[in-house]
């Protein structure tokens, strides 16, 4: 892809209202796209809005923008799956892969009471030192923001690591790698509102993107995204790499790293 000029394209969907007036989230979508791709883009956010099993929309909003910040490239954060046979035994996995990456026991148990209050269209921030919710966010959360993979470069990667090459795992994969390259967050916690789909995940840069793959019923769409932060001076240098710093996943092979 073109670097020298792209667009973030960006979708919601939600149910009865917009986000802001209360309405129930159905689906949101992220792509990097050049000038030559934004119909093919905007079209695969449109069919992913309109077809999802959350319900349909009664609002729908698609934004593309031109994006004028310079591009971070990353690698992708090495995927270990680690198979569950029940709920369960998935949570106590995920609580144990979070103090792992350093998030205190007690922190990890007050954030597990107040998650039924927690919004699941977007992450919330906890400090782990004190467990506080610290984005300010009170109902909508923090949107992570202008990152892609592009399908190519993502189908290798899968093909070499015998992995799939579905697009819930491009995109959930991308985000985590965005957010745990930055050196506040310790780890990020995380499953899907879709009430179709009860695979989770624990990643951080630590252990990588560790998938979980029940962390929920099936049917139930509530949904979790915490991310797990250090103390910060200025939440807002923060929030603001979270939703406007452009990103773009490239993998390569010789760069490619193994967590024990």
């Amino acid at each position: 892809m073109n670097q020298s000029r792209l667009y973030s394209v960006r979708m919601r969907a939600s149910e009865n209202e917009s986000h802001e007036n209360g309405g129930r989230h159905i689906s949101g979508g992220e792509l990097l796209s050049s000038y030559n791709e934004l119909g093919l883009s905007v079209n695969t956010l449109l069919e992913k809005a309109l077809n999802h099993s959350r319900g349909q929309p009664d609002f729908l909003q698609i934004q593309c923008e031109v994006v004028n910040q310079p591009i971070k490239l990353f690698n992708p954060l090495t995927v270990q799956t680690n198979e569950v046979t029940t709920v369960e035994e998935g949570q106590v996995l995920a609580k144990f892969l979070l103090e792992k990456t350093g998030v205190p026991k007690d922190i990890i148990k007050k954030a597990y009471k107040e998650i039924p209050e927690y919004p699941v269209s977007g992450a919330i921030l906890i400090d782990i030192h004190t467990g506080e919710r610290v984005d300010g966010r009170i109902d909508k959360g923090v949107r992570v923001s202008r990152m892609d993979w592009q399908t190519g470069n993502f189908n290798k990667w899968a093909r070499s690591k015998a992995d799939s090459t579905n697009p819930r795992l491009k995109e959930a994969l991308t985000l985590a790698t965005k957010v745990t390259n930055h050196k506040l967050t310790i780890a990020e916690l995380c499953w899907s509102d879709d009430p179709d789909y009860i695979t989770g995940y624990v990643a951080s840069k630590k252990l990588g993107y560790q998938r979980i793959t029940q962390l929920k019923q099936y049917g139930d769409d509530r949904g979790c995204r915490i991310f797990f932060v250090d103390k910060l001076s200025d939440i807002n240098t923060y929030m603001s790499y979270l939703e406007e710093q452009p990103i773009l996943i490239q993998w390569e092979e010789k760069h490619d790293t193994r967590v024990d």
